[in-house]
């Protein structure tokens, strides 16, 4: 190694990168890429210090790996160097396939690509040009690997990653509710016949941890204002590439055009890999770049949303517990349409509504507790623990949102 690498992090403090192939991963362009796209894409609305990327997640996940890996071996787990560096960089690219904004554009600027699919693309890619070196972190990645509590730290209701992105938010937002001791889950975690499971002192932990995680959900992740503003920026989306289909040119980088023209399902990425690198150039730089050109577009769908994220005049929005019937929705949309003076057809990109879902904990997925007499119990089932029970149930709530007003005149 050229010498030993040491970030500082505001979460956690010093991290270490402990090998040279870790090392050359994080130094690849398309791991560099994660520092352009932000961890909680337009919460920053909300809350003006969730400024943090994806970069600052991944290197947090994989120090958390590298402590828990360290906390399990102690615990007398076997765990051989090479499944310890291949542990802590499926951690380290869990979130790899990203795209710009996140989950925002997940579903408008791809075809129904979930960003997992893409990290797995993403990693196989890497392996190939890593002559194999990550063969060990596809099977991990993948569940193929014969000692599953790998797969689990990486993926499941307790994973490594959660585990940075409540603390990390939680940091970089102020909200102080989302706080977990992650430091004590990690120091109760435990591996009993290939599963992970958390010894039964540390049963209250969790109870927080899963809590918090509800809590963030309502407060950060799923803010009424948010949910406006992701809102906004798809309808942008939406008619970009209505427009560009149709015809018109924009002054945007090669990859954003790409993907305005063209619609790519997870077969397109599958079979050329040269979508996938068209894909990785991409970031949320892309984005904001065509909404500054964009501010003074001809076309007032164009221009009035671009100019509403660039003032932050967001689309007014109101969430309720009761599903609105058809009819009040189009009573609003009819005044929305007289209100903004446009015509019908466009009503869709200046009015959404839908519902937005959270739940504390899936029973399907269990979080295993370790009692003192050694057996292995879901944490819903722990008998002074009711409240777990009621996070189980998914609350869904309904939103409406639509624009203020406009500027029609050029």
């Amino acid at each position: 190694m050229k010498s030993q690498k040491i970030l500082n992090d505001p979460v956690y403090g010093f991290i270490t990168i402990p090998s040279e192939l870790i090392f050359t991963i994080i130094d690849h362009p398309y791991f560099q890429r994660l520092r352009r796209i932000k961890q909680l894409g337009l919460t920053d609305f909300v809350y003006p210090g969730a400024l943090h990327t994806r970069f600052h997640h991944a290197l947090g996940a994989m120090h958390l790996m590298s402590i828990t890996l360290d906390n399990l071996r102690i615990k007398g787990t076997e765990i051989s160097n090479k499944e310890y560096e291949a542990a802590l960089i499926a951690i380290l690219l869990h979130d790899i396939g990203h795209g710009p904004f996140s989950h925002a554009l997940e579903y408008s600027l791809l075809k129904s690509v979930p960003h997992e699919d893409l990290s797995l693309l993403t990693i196989e890619l890497f392996n190939k040009e890593l002559n194999g070196k990550l063969d060990l972190v596809l099977r991990i990645f993948k569940n193929t690997y014969e000692r599953k509590f790998f797969h689990q730290l990486v993926s499941s209701q307790l994973d490594i990653d959660r585990l940075d992105y409540l603390q990390r938010d939680c940091f970089f937002t102020g909200v102080s509710e989302g706080t977990i001791g992650a430091d004590r889950i990690i120091k109760m975690m435990d591996v009993k016949n290939d599963q992970v499971v958390i010894e039964e002192k540390g049963i209250y932990s969790i109870e927080n941890f899963l809590s918090a995680r509800r809590l963030m959900y309502w407060q950060v992740y799923l803010h009424k204002t948010t949910v406006s503003a992701e809102k906004m920026l798809i309808k942008l989306i939406e008619r970009a590439k209505m427009l560009r289909k149709s015809g018109t040119r924009f002054t945007i980088t090669d990859e954003f055009d790409f993907f305005l023209q063209n619609e790519n399902t997870i077969y397109d990425f599958q079979q050329n890999p040269e979508i996938l690198k068209l894909f990785l150039e991409m970031d949320d730089l892309d984005i904001w770049g065509a909404i500054k050109l964009w501010k003074k577009h001809p076309d007032y769908v164009l221009r009035n949303i671009s100019n509403m994220f660039l003032t932050r005049n967001l689309f007014k929005i109101a969430l309720t517990n009761e599903q609105p019937s058809l009819e009040e929705i189009d009573e609003l949309k009819t005044k929305t349409i007289s209100k903004l003076g446009i015509p019908e057809e466009d009503i869709t990109y200046f009015f959404s509504h839908g519902a937005v879902s959270n739940y504390g904990y899936l029973a399907k997925d269990r979080i295993n507790i370790l009692t003192k007499k050694g057996k292995v119990i879901d944490v819903a089932q722990a008998a002074d623990l009711p409240n777990i029970k009621v996070m189980s149930k998914i609350v869904e709530k309904h939103y409406i949102c639509k624009a203020k007003s406009l500027n029609l005149n050029f």
